[in-house]
């Protein structure tokens, strides 16, 4: 049986396809009311969404950047107007991820990565907080990624960027663990999504094979862990990180 959200209020950012969309169902399904979010394919947004209500789950799709302070008082205010106030804020919006050595990084590249991944979670959070620590409960979940942990190279702009979100994460969770308010990161592996699809198929077969599970692991997997942090039982869990990879990681 799915964890109980019912009576609550939750944001998933970038949630119109990949991990996001699979999160935004899981919640929804799980009782809560969610804020679907994009940023520019329109057409591809409301598709998902009449999908989404066409299967009676309660939502609101709501357009914005997730990376500038006037989108997220867009978006968060859309999911009020609708909702009420948000206690589940999930941070899952993400830009391409161009894998290259240092020398072809441009500043630009790492700016593009601290944005949507430092500064975003930064301007949700503030955002949030006021009615979660009113209320004494919220819960922040901050999708973050395996690469942090694997050290993968050719890759610096992304790992760096991610690195920086996992101290926010961590930061965070003990500054806000005296409101009732819990900071949890879900750190997937390598699971192919619509933007994978023209990625070579020698290199996911090679990903593949490392997994110790043998299988490659799928969106819900990652829903579902984040499903669980959201959730009342997991009250006592704040500052850590669950990496969804079928073993990539066991340390």
């Amino acid at each position: 049986m799915s964890f109980s959200l019912k009576n609550h209020v939750a944001l998933v950012t970038g949630s119109t396809t990949g991990l996001g969309k699979a999160t935004a169902y899981a919640l929804a399904r799980a009782g809560a009311a969610v804020g679907i979010t994009y940023q520019r394919n329109q057409e591809r947004a409301e598709r998902m969404f009449a999908e989404f209500e066409s299967q009676g789950l309660a939502g609101v799709l709501v357009r914005g950047d997730a990376s500038t302070a006037e989108g997220v008082a867009e978006v968060c205010n859309g999911v009020k107007k609708k909702f009420g106030d948000i206690d589940i804020l999930v941070v899952n919006a993400t830009p391409d991820q161009p894998q290259l050595p240092i020398e072809e990084y441009t500043w630009q590249h790492y700016q593009t990565m601290i944005d949507f991944f430092i500064k975003s979670p930064y301007l949700f959070t503030r955002r949030v907080l006021p009615a979660m620590k009113a209320k004494k409960w919220g819960r922040i979940v901050n999708i973050s990624s395996e690469v942090f942990q694997r050290a993968v190279g050719n890759f610096s702009a992304y790992v760096s960027a991610k690195g920086g979100q996992n101290g926010f994460t961590r930061s965070m969770a003990t500054e806000l663990a005296p409101f009732g308010i819990t900071v949890n990161s879900v750190a997937p592996g390598w699971i192919p999504v619509e933007r994978h699809e023209s990625d070579p198929a020698e290199m996911k077969e090679g990903y593949r094979k490392l997994i110790p599970m043998g299988r490659w692991g799928t969106p819900d997997d990652v829903a579902y862990a984040v499903q669980y942090f959201a959730s009342e039982e997991a009250a006592f869990i704040t500052g850590q990180t669950i990496c969804v990879n079928g073993g990539m990681t066991p340390w």
